[in-house]
């Protein structure tokens, strides 16, 4: 085998080949759904009830239903039209993964999705949207595109990809675990105090949390809901006398979590929160919610109950953001560990990459080693971006043992990598 061929797939392997999706047969699956609601079109974002990068699989609605893995991205399906919309990141990898027979290719922000459904959807159409996949900020958009085009942006309820994907994995079920004071530097305490004060001050009774990165840091739990993020996907309502009360799956919840949660913060199903907006609603209370994170469905539900909607940022962002004596070390130790591993690395690679046989899934593979060889290590905190040659030229490109490709003298050979 020639050094530029692609490297075998290797028996064991960790990676397996994701075939391509029948994207024809899901999107007519779709299409014959969105018909059974009387609806016209649906908008397909990439993200899920939390607007994160990373979603667990069963959010992987997007990928699903096109094939595009991308991070970022929307599709927009009509009836007899669809488009995907990426960023330029994932020009080259769009184009190879989704069938531009079934679907318009664009750019995210040179063309638009609200252009395109102006444009496309039928005059009198009705185009759906999943509440809890678009944030108040989203929705105005959309609603006026598709006035402009004569039509109707109409909220669903139950998402209509999650009728036809028979088998959708289910909801996440790892336990969450606490984020010790050693690593946090400030309790859960201390910082339910803070940012009750900082509602008072405005005078807001409640806030919504949709973001887990917020709620890792103000209750200090951390989770493995989604791949490379320590976080446990929930909502949160923080109410001004600084209690919480958590919405996620009790049997998430060690006893050991529990305790160091304490008796301020209620944990609670899931399903609990729609009552306790209804009953904050019923308060006329003034809730905090943030535009750009939250669902749209919870803004509505609190809206039509009577509550005052009062938007904003997140508390949480900035004084997350604002790191401790403690957190500033833990960051310091963290980089001097880990570039003691790249440096192995690097002096591995220069070693035996001229030799030829290296591959790419060999070189982050053997990054990873050097890495594990610390027992402080938890994860990657993002897929190795490990390209050869062409490969490198793709943006967040990932190796797979299909388009696995070894090393060569004089090819540019990227690695992007971090834990």
């Amino acid at each position: 085998m020639d050094a530029s061929s692609p490297a075998k797939p290797r028996r064991g392997s960790s990676r397996a080949a994701i075939a391509p999706p029948p994207a024809a047969e899901r999107l007519t699956l779709l299409r014959a759904e969105l018909a059974k609601r009387g609806l016209d079109g649906f908008i397909v974002p990439r993200g899920d009830e939390h607007q994160g990068e990373y979603v667990a699989p069963r959010s992987e609605r997007l990928a699903w239903l096109t094939g595009f893995t991308g991070s970022a991205g929307m599709a927009v399906v009509l009836s007899r039209r669809a488009a995907l919309f990426s960023d330029g990141r994932y020009t080259l990898q769009a184009a190879k993964q989704v069938d531009a027979n079934l679907y318009d290719l664009r750019h995210i922000t040179q063309e638009p999705a609200v252009d395109w459904i102006a444009e496309a959807l039928p005059k009198g159409g009705k185009l759906g949207y999943d509440p809890w996949l678009l944030t108040p900020a989203q929705v105005p958009r959309f609603r006026e595109a598709c006035q402009q085009a004569g039509g109707e942006l109409v909220p669903v309820d139950g998402n209509p990809i999650d009728a036809v994907w028979a088998d959708q994995p289910a909801r996440p079920a790892a336990p969450v675990r606490a984020h010790p004071l050693k690593y946090a530097g400030l309790g859960s305490a201390d910082k339910r105090r803070t940012v009750a004060a900082m509602l008072k001050s405005q005078g807001q009774n409640a806030q919504i949390l949709s973001a887990p990165d917020s709620i890792a840091w103000l209750l200090n739990v951390r989770g493995t809901d989604v791949p490379r993020t320590p976080l446990a996907l929930s909502f949160a309502v923080i109410h001004k006398d600084a209690t919480v009360d958590w919405f996620i799956d009790p049997a998430k919840i060690p006893a050991a979590v529990t305790r160091h949660l304490g008796k301020d913060v209620r944990i609670k199903a899931p399903d609990a929160l729609g009552p306790l907006l209804d009953r904050l609603a019923a308060k006329h209370a003034k809730v905090r919610i943030d535009p750009m994170a939250d669902p749209m469905w919870i803004a509505a539900r609190l809206a039509d109950g009577g509550a005052v909607v009062d938007r904003g940022p997140d508390l949480c962002i900035l004084l997350k953001a604002c790191k401790n004596t403690t957190e500033i070390a833990g960051m310091r130790a963290a980089h001097l560990r880990d570039g003691a591993a790249v440096a192995k690395f690097l002096a591995w690679l220069s070693a035996e990459a001229p030799k030829g046989g290296i591959s790419e899934l060999d070189a982050s593979d053997r990054l990873y080693t050097f890495r594990k060889e610390n027992d402080l290590i938890r994860d990657l905190s993002f897929d190795t971006i490990s390209g050869s040659g062409p490969n490198g030229a793709i943006v967040h490109y990932k190796a797979t043992p299909a388009s696995d490709r070894r090393l060569r003298s004089g090819d540019v050979y990227l690695v992007d990598s971090g834990a």
